[in-house]
């Protein structure tokens, strides 16, 4: 029983070290906010 919690623990594990992993190890800081997503709008004179 124990040896079955222990797995189950362990892939937990593996299953947050990836979702951690993919998610932030592209950028320094973590995920862009919106406002530096979207374009500029073009100025209307």
């Amino acid at each position: 029983m124990g040896l079955i919690l222990l797995e189950a623990l362990a892939a937990a594990a593996v299953l947050v070290l990836i979702v951690w992993w993919t998610m932030f190890s592209g950028r320094k800081g973590g995920e862009l906010d919106d406002r530096d997503e979207a374009p500029e709008p073009p100025k209307q004179d």
